[in-house]
């Protein structure tokens, strides 16, 4: 059973989300037969590189609230990620373009990486307070995942995985995407936003089971009693 998410590095709820769909996935009995594909998806794909103002002050721009309410607001999301097990440092926090984080994922792909760089990724935003549009901080966050560094600098320098990155972003378009994180399974079923586990877990055991419809095996061959509308047969003693 495959479940594609799309998500972005810069979105709290992706991380959480994250969290939220590994607990359920722990829960779900048929675990083994699941792989999970991350997929692309920019939120601000204008975004500047570097920053002048911090998170609080963007939310405050944004939606036309005090700083304190943006604040406030922040700390809500943090309160939900340390339910999911998730330490939220929105002070340090340093915005950014995530386009070349999504072409190193993409990179770490080909060598089966790519999950792993996605949480280093999300961490590193999230908590450590790492610049994602430094090509030096990706390469070293490439290097933690265990890839190799030359070879990675190689591929962001040149714009490799431009393309890509672009072709999940379409694909998130025809799929009506309009905001992340957003699941699809088996590309038949969607969840969009970081739902309770409980809400994950329901959507796998539903596309499981549509999937794999229960079979009836007849393991009797011997008469031993049945009733039907008309009568029962009772079984005769040998």
């Amino acid at each position: 059973m495959q479940i594609e998410i799309w998500s972005d590095f810069a979105c709290p709820f992706c991380y959480i989300g994250k969290r939220r769909l590994e607990e359920a996935v722990s829960w779900f009995e048929h675990r083994d037969h699941i792989d999970i594909q991350y997929r692309s998806f920019e939120l601000d794909p204008n975004a500047e590189k570097d920053v002048p103002h911090d998170v609080h002050d963007m939310l405050s721009s944004k939606y036309g609230m005090t700083r304190d309410q943006a604040i406030e607001m922040n700390q809500n999301v943090g309160r939900s990620a340390a339910e999911a097990g998730l330490d939220f440092q929105f002070d340090s926090i340093v915005l950014t373009n995530t386009f070349d984080a999504h072409r190193l994922s993409h990179f770490g792909a080909h060598y089966g990486k790519r999950t792993e760089l996605t949480e280093l990724l999300l961490k590193g935003y999230f908590t450590d307070g790492k610049h994602l549009g430094d090509r030096e901080t990706l390469l070293s966050i490439a290097e933690e995942a265990g890839l190799d560094r030359a070879e990675a600098a190689e591929a962001l320098a040149s714009g490799r995985f431009t393309d890509s990155v672009r072709s999940e972003e379409q694909e998130a378009a025809k799929l009506g995407v309009r905001g992340v994180p957003f699941y699809v399974i088996n590309r038949k079923y969607a969840v969009s936003g970081a739902q309770p586990t409980e809400v994950f877990l329901r959507a796998l055991e539903q596309a499981w089971q549509d999937e794999n419809p229960a079979k009836l095996v007849d393991v009797g061959s011997e008469a031993a009693g049945v009733c039907t509308d008309e009568a029962c047969d009772i079984p005769s003693d040998k």
